[in-house]
């Protein structure tokens, strides 16, 4: 039954004819590129994009933006206070040095508090487009 659909939707004529379209569009290709490259080069190449959720792309862009930015801050916490570590103080947490223990536990906090915040943004996102 499928080798009879097959045979069916397949033709010489089908064939043929995807042949000579596939060799028209390569013939042209190279005209076509030149074209493209020649606008690119003198900065005459426009390209108009309609984005239709245009408020939505750029809401989750700034949303991935601010989570790496506050990754990025948490990070530094955490390896600054791992280097502070070594520093023999007088001042003391728990028994380590009271600077790194600082930063350790504000890093602990922000991470904390970015989970929340991230939790709570969707929640309020998944909220809003069940409302739309």
């Amino acid at each position: 039954m499928l080798h009879e659909r097959m045979k069916a939707t397949f033709t010489e004529g089908k064939v043929f004819a995807t042949l000579l379209e596939a060799r028209q569009f390569f013939g042209a290709l190279p005209s076509r590129l030149n074209k493209i490259l020649d606008a690119v080069g003198n900065a005459e190449l426009n390209v108009k994009v309609r984005a239709t959720e245009t408020e939505f792309i750029l809401e989750g862009f700034q949303k991935v933006a601010n989570r790496i930015s506050m990754g990025l801050v948490l990070a530094a916490l955490i390896v600054g206070a791992a280097l502070l570590m070594h520093v023999q103080t007088s001042f003391r947490i728990f028994g380590y040095p009271g600077l790194a223990m600082l930063c350790f536990i504000a890093a602990g906090g922000g991470g904390f508090w970015l989970v929340l915040s991230i939790l709570w943004q969707d929640h309020k996102s998944r909220q809003k487009s069940r409302g739309s």
